[in-house]
């Protein structure tokens, strides 16, 4: 089983000054293991990252708001994820993972208990292509409760999995630019459809991950061009991450105040970078505090 790196214990201080209001849009929290035990059939074990150290990034990073996303090293047990909700005091939300056999009443206490979406894995390296008719059943439950959908997956299954995504009828958002490859260039194949799939309203992208879709050398540079493109596709529809403790890094752990100031290269207008960090999670995760 992999054992992951821990992330780094000594984040800068960020040169760029975040919005009141800001966002983690994709984050997670691990453990303590003798709290909350990873599950049996987990797919890497990750060292303990518990609430308390997400807080204290949170902190110093001026970070307002978080989306926990729950990761699959806690298997479908959502208490970690939970816990964390309940105790930020309003300002967390969490993305769950659920079995096939999930009734409307339990997801109805996960809503209740925080819960604004559901994650569906493609990735191959943990596991790969979900059970279709189990995400078919699962996404019917949640659009009752004005949930979303997660999709993490590889950019170059994205035009294969294009039919079937299309046949979503909720918001969905891809993770991580879809792990784009940034050594092939923007005008790859996959980055293509990952655009051609911006064009539907319903689509979401995380422009963040950045350490995935690099050769995986910090500073990470060259997922920039990256996430430009799909910032110009979809300002409205994208939201950005730390991706702490980050998970399965097999080369440089990204430095999570450098990866706010990268954020920050992105793009020069600010009004953008308000609408990333603070309005579209807002649409997505507290809609009931909009008018």
């Amino acid at each position: 089983m992999k054992l992951c790196k821990a992330p780094d214990p000594h984040p800068t201080t960020p040169a760029y000054r975040m919005p009141p209001g800001a966002c983690d849009a994709h984050c997670h929290v691990f453990g303590p293991a003798d709290v909350f035990p990873y599950a049996d059939d987990r797919a890497y074990t990750p060292p303990d990252a518990p609430f308390e150290a997400l807080q204290a990034l949170h902190r110093h990073l001026g970070i307002s708001r978080a989306v926990i996303v729950h990761a699959s090293c806690h298997g479908t047990d959502m208490a970690v994820t939970l816990d964390g909700i309940a105790r930020s005091g309003g300002t967390m939300r969490g993305v769950a993972v659920v079995d096939g056999d999930i009734t409307a009443g339990e997801l109805a206490r996960l809503h209740d208990g925080g819960m604004r979406g559901v994650r569906f894995n493609f990735v191959r390296h943990l596991g790969g292509m979900p059970d279709l008719a189990v995400m078919d059943r699962v996404l019917a439950l949640i659009e009752p409760l004005g949930w979303h959908v997660v999709l993490h997956l590889d950019a170059q299954d994205v035009a294969d999995l294009a039919p079937r995504i299309d046949r979503i009828r909720i918001p969905f958002v891809i993770d991580h630019m879809g792990r784009v490859q940034a050594k092939l260039g923007t005008d790859q194949a996959p980055f293509r459809a990952l655009l051609g799939l911006m064009e539907n309203p319903l689509a979401w992208v995380k422009i963040c991950g950045a350490e995935r879709v690099s050769v995986g050398r910090a500073p990470f540079e060259d997922a920039i061009p990256f996430a430009q493109k799909l910032l110009a596709v979809a300002p409205d529809r994208c939201l950005w991450g730390t991706d702490w403790p980050h998970p399965n890094i097999s080369q440089d752990m990204p430095n999570d105040g450098a990866l706010v100031d990268l954020f920050a290269r992105f793009t020069d207008d600010e009004a953008v970078r308000h609408q990333v960090l603070v309005d579209n999670p807002t649409r997505l995760y507290w809609p009931e505090t909009l008018g």
